[in-house]
């Protein structure tokens, strides 16, 4: 039972830490795949677009293909941009 307790804090834990708030403008394809709703060839499309015009605003997403409102919405306390991030 102790052990059992102790892999749950442990996974809590972990899960916090992997729901840190992702800058979209600096973060890598394995970071960006963890948001809810995001593949990798969308990860890539969103690094592509970023290298052309960083994000200004978590809406300029929207300007990807194939990601809209129900992804920001879904996302928004997990990505942050510029001072937003700090």
């Amino acid at each position: 039972m102790k052990n059992l307790i102790l892999t749950i804090l442990f996974v809590i834990l972990i899960t916090s830490f992997a729901l840190a708030k992702i800058n979209i403008n600096t973060a890598s394809k394995e970071e960006l795949v963890q948001l809810k709703g995001l593949g990798e060839k969308k990860a890539e499309m969103i690094i592509e677009a970023r290298k052309v015009k960083p994000f200004a605003s978590i809406d300029e997403l929207k300007n990807v293909k194939g990601i809209g409102d129900k992804f920001i919405e879904n996302n928004k306390d997990n990505i942050c941009v510029g001072a937003d991030c700090n």
